[in-house]
């Protein structure tokens, strides 16, 4: 089969690679959406924090926002999954540990990452190996657009949780991306007062589109003190600015990761009585957004700006953007795609 494979930063091509063999208690998905996101970026410059502590090295196999099709099913498996339209959830625990048994897979000490961590083979690819328990089946108001945004959508979901929207509660979502996009529709969905700061006048429209009752440009500044603030941002200094714009009491979402380290004074968190909260994984959350998903309470495909062939992957890495292109900050990569 084909597969996008890294080699070392900015040297990528697409390969013939042996198909999955599919294991006890695994099934072999046949993929049909991939999302590339930040993560995914930061690999292939050689930036990603993991390449450097020795949860990952190349060569690589990018692509952990997924969905596609139960094409095998291997032994101890129920052969109902065989031809379910899924997602899976980037974490897989040992499924032993303390924090497994706890509900807590995704801060597992020796956890695999799709795609990410470990070495376990992502979804840029035409197939891919999961664990059975990893698996969530999609239902047809679901489509692969939406199919492939449920990971992050999951992540968003968490952040918004933790923030406690609710009706009446004013929440700052700092970051226009796509976890910023699909927090901002998640906390309307629940009935929060949204405020979106971020850098791209085009991705700001939509946050406006998606209920935001005020969108601005970083540049003005932040005006007024907020319930709830998550950072969504990729920025070294918005951490510290958003202790400084948080009510007494509040809460701080931690979602977006700079590349370097931030500072915040936690005796400013102390005295204000604020509780902050890092959120690294949307694996708690699945079956939560795939049900936004599928009510239309929540329709997250706007944010997906266009769909290449696996080709194109290297490119959209890069930066490249169809000249077709939404205004989304999201592009994903159908691996069925033949380029002529």
């Amino acid at each position: 089969m084909k597969a996008f494979v890294v080699t070392g930063p900015r040297e990528a091509a697409v390969l013939d690679v042996p198909d999955p063999v599919v294991e006890p208690g695994h099934v072999v998905v046949d993929v049909s959406r991939v999302g590339v996101c930040g993560t995914d970026v930061e690999f292939y410059k050689g930036d990603m924090a993991y390449l450097h502590n020795g949860s990952a090295k190349y060569p690589l196999r990018l692509g952990h926002e997924w969905c596609g099709t139960v094409s095998e099913v291997g032994e101890g498996v129920d052969a109902w999954w065989l031809g379910q339209r899924v997602t899976g959830d980037t974490m897989l625990g040992c499924g032993h540990c303390h924090r497994c048994v706890s509900g807590r897979q995704h801060v597992c000490a020796d956890r695999y990452e799709i795609g990410v961590r470990h070495g376990w083979p992502g979804a840029l690819a035409g197939r891919l190996p999961v664990p059975v328990t990893a698996l969530h089946a999609l239902p047809d108001t679901i489509d692969d657009t939406a199919g492939a945004l449920i990971e992050p959508g999951a992540n968003a979901l968490r952040a918004v949780l933790a923030a406690g929207a609710e009706p009446g509660r004013r929440i700052l979502v700092w970051g226009s991306g796509t976890i910023g996009l699909l927090s901002t529709q998640l906390a309307v969905a629940h009935g929060a007062d949204v405020h979106v700061v971020g850098h791209h006048e085009e991705t700001l429209a939509m946050a406006r589109a998606f209920g935001a009752t005020k969108a601005t440009h970083s540049d003005e500044g932040v005006e007024g003190i907020y319930d709830s603030i998550i950072d969504a941002s990729n920025s070294t200094t918005v951490p510290a600015q958003a202790l400084d714009t948080v009510e007494p009491g509040g809460r701080l979402v931690y979602i977006g990761l700079a590349s370097q380290p931030s500072l915040v004074d936690t005796r400013s968190i102390v005295l204000a009585d604020v509780t902050a909260v890092g959120i690294l994984s949307g694996s708690p959350a699945m079956q939560g957004v795939i049900e936004h998903f599928a009510s239309g309470r929540v329709d997250p495909r706007p944010v997906v700006a266009a769909t290449v062939a696996l080709e194109q992957t290297a490119w959209v890495l890069s930066g490249g953007r169809p000249d077709d292109a939404g205004p989304g900050p999201k592009v994903h990569i159908d691996p069925r795609i033949v380029e002529s």
